[in-house]
């Protein structure tokens, strides 16, 4: 599920955002005004958007951007001036005053770019081969029988630690194994 998430110091601005989605037939499912909750709100779906301005309560647009799975991206909503010497990857920005036809277009194309994002993901999924497939479900299992997580849970550290590392899931499935049963 693709999850959108407002987060603005203001919550009236927040709101605001949230209800010009709303009514372009975009469904949010959290409004906030720090980059904690919005972390918090990311961690209860796969993958989404935040829509925010350059400056949270309590951390910069970039420092959330770092905090985030990299199946988030950022819709950065600041003047030009904020970010005119370019944009972190994984951020798109839409310069103020926005007009609701540009963000209701920018939004559509980042959901559309998302769902082409995941239909690839899962076609590498399927070209995997089986001993590939039993190497990660093998790590899987040891993470979820030794620090007690989901299968979900252990799929996304498995992820998260591959895209870190710039290896591919088998690699840091392998790695995680060696590691392990050290």
């Amino acid at each position: 599920m693709t999850g959108i998430i407002v987060v603005f110091p203001n919550k009236d601005n927040a709101t605001n955002i949230r209800n010009l989605l709303a009514r372009g037939g975009i469904d949010v499912i959290g409004v906030c005004t720090t980059g904690a909750q919005a972390i918090h709100y990311a961690d209860t779906v796969d993958e989404g958007i935040v829509v925010c301005g350059y400056k949270l309560k309590d951390m910069m647009y970039t420092d959330l951007r770092e905090y985030l799975p990299d199946t988030f991206e950022i819709l950065l909503i600041a003047s030009e001036s904020r970010w005119s010497d370019g944009l972190v990857e994984g951020v798109m920005g839409l310069s103020l005053p926005i007009k609701v036809y540009d963000l209701l277009n920018t939004m559509d194309m980042m959901l559309r770019t998302m769902e082409r994002k995941r239909k690839k993901r899962r076609q590498e999924l399927k070209n995997r081969n089986p001993e590939q497939q039993a190497v990660i479900k093998n790590a899987k299992e040891l993470l979820m029988a030794r620090n007690n997580m989901t299968e979900a849970e252990a799929h996304r550290y498995l992820q998260k630690h591959s895209m870190d590392s710039g290896t591919n899931m088998v690699e840091t499935a392998e790695m995680v194994l060696s590691i392990m049963n050290e």
